[in-house]
């Protein structure tokens, strides 16, 4: 937001790729931040910042310029007691699970101190394998290297390759997780014979293959885990739809990430159809779809999800995970897929003291649409009392096998 208007992110402390200067004094970036608060009306940051200050941090005054220096100062203060510590505000959040997301190449050491740390919260990891299944992610040649050194698997060949994925799942899920996660551009899937796969691979590891090539492997790199998720259980999900990085001089600046990711168009029904071919009717795989087309809603997903045993839908995400973008999604889903082919709420927020905002305003949000179908009686209060707490709760501790 801050960028759209023309504050540079050097000044607020962004680190550029270079190395090159940046503004480090937070009092100062706070009050650029502050200076500029209005630019947020009507936004779900507003409503989740908001929240946090208040429930969290006991801040009673608006943002501004004549506030800034205080409520900085509160946040300061309460940041340096005990009790706002992030093992006591998960307790206090009464988080009872809480995953974080890794690359296939993390050893996972903060997730060991964890495990031996004897505290009973339960932060457990997911297994993103992005950096060694897309071709056109950066080093993915020295990456794929790195996996074979990992797992002493030959990942110079596609069966060796296949078998230090394997590999490295087992060893996520011995640390926790229970899932995986899939960044695609796209939702495509492929269903290739053994030398086309061969083929691409070796393609992918000397960087010759085309955009459309590439994207073909991704695709055959998500039915392989399926195929894996068969074997181990772990959940997949697919987040595709998000032009990441659109800003080219953005990404140049400042590395990947960076706010420049924009949704786009994304094809449901034919993209999956090789994997669902394949899989779909299978019981056992549980697949969450989440996306940034909120076009595919009614049209695509809602009657993908009411139909295939092996589909879920995830919440409104990112650009959606906001009251209007929640209102939007039960509306158009539920009609086809009902509440029980959807996974309830679950937040991906980055910001840790926002987890409590982020849940409250899904929750107000699916009241108040389970408030409307009980009052043009298209659903008993008994019935709207439990819908409640399965999109709340039992669902998605359901659906990630938790």
């Amino acid at each position: 937001m801050l960028y759209s208007q023309g504050v540079e992110l050097e000044s607020l402390g962004v680190p550029r790729a270079d190395g090159g200067k940046v503004e480090r004094d937070g009092r100062k970036i706070w009050r650029a931040f502050a200076e500029r608060w209005f630019l947020f009306r009507g936004t779900p940051t507003r409503a989740w910042f908001e929240h946090s200050l208040h429930d969290v941090f006991g801040v009673r005054e608006r943002i501004g310029p004549e506030s800034a220096d205080r409520i900085y100062d509160q946040i300061a203060s309460c940041l340096a007691k005990p009790e706002f510590r992030p093992r006591a505000l998960f307790e206090r959040f009464n988080i009872e699970v809480l995953a974080t997301t890794e690359s296939p190449l993390d050893e996972l050491p903060h997730h060991r101190k964890l495990k031996a740390s004897g505290w009973r919260g339960r932060v457990i990891t997911t297994y993103r394998p992005d950096p060694v299944v897309d071709p056109e992610f950066e080093g993915f040649a020295a990456n794929v290297e790195r996996l074979g050194a990992l797992t002493s698997e030959d990942t110079a060949s596609w069966a060796g390759y296949l078998s230090a994925l394997a590999k490295r799942r087992a060893f996520f899920a011995s640390m926790g997780a229970t899932a995986t996660d899939h960044g695609h551009p796209s939702a495509i899937t492929a269903d290739l014979s053994r030398a086309d796969c061969e083929r691409l691979f070796t393609g992918a590891l000397k960087g010759t293959l085309s955009a459309a090539e590439a994207e073909t492997f991704r695709g055959q790199m998500l039915t392989e885990m399926a195929r894996m998720s068969l074997d181990d259980g772990l959940v997949m999900q697919i987040h595709p739809g998000a032009c990441r990085n659109h800003n080219p001089h953005v990404f140049r600046t400042f590395g990947r990430d960076k706010g420049a990711d924009i949704p786009m168009r994304t094809d449901f029904v034919h993209a999956l159809k090789p994997l669902l071919d394949r899989f779909g009717n299978d019981r056992r795989l549980s697949i969450i779809l989440f996306t940034l087309d909120e076009t595919a809603y009614s049209r695509e997903l809602a009657p993908l999800a009411g139909h295939y045993p092996c589909l879920k839908l995830g919440p409104a995400w990112w650009f959606f995970d906001s009251p209007e973008g929640m209102r939007l999604h039960r509306e158009r889903i539920v009609e086809t897929a009902g509440f029980y082919n959807t996974v309830g709420f679950n937040d991906d927020t980055r910001a840790f003291p926002s987890i409590p905002a982020r849940h409250d305003v899904a929750r107000r949000m699916d009241c108040a649409f389970l408030a409307r179908l009980v009052a043009e009686h298209r659903l008993e209060e008994d019935e709207a009392l439990e819908v409640a707490v399965d999109l709340a709760y039992r669902l998605a501790k359901r659906a990630y096998r938790l």
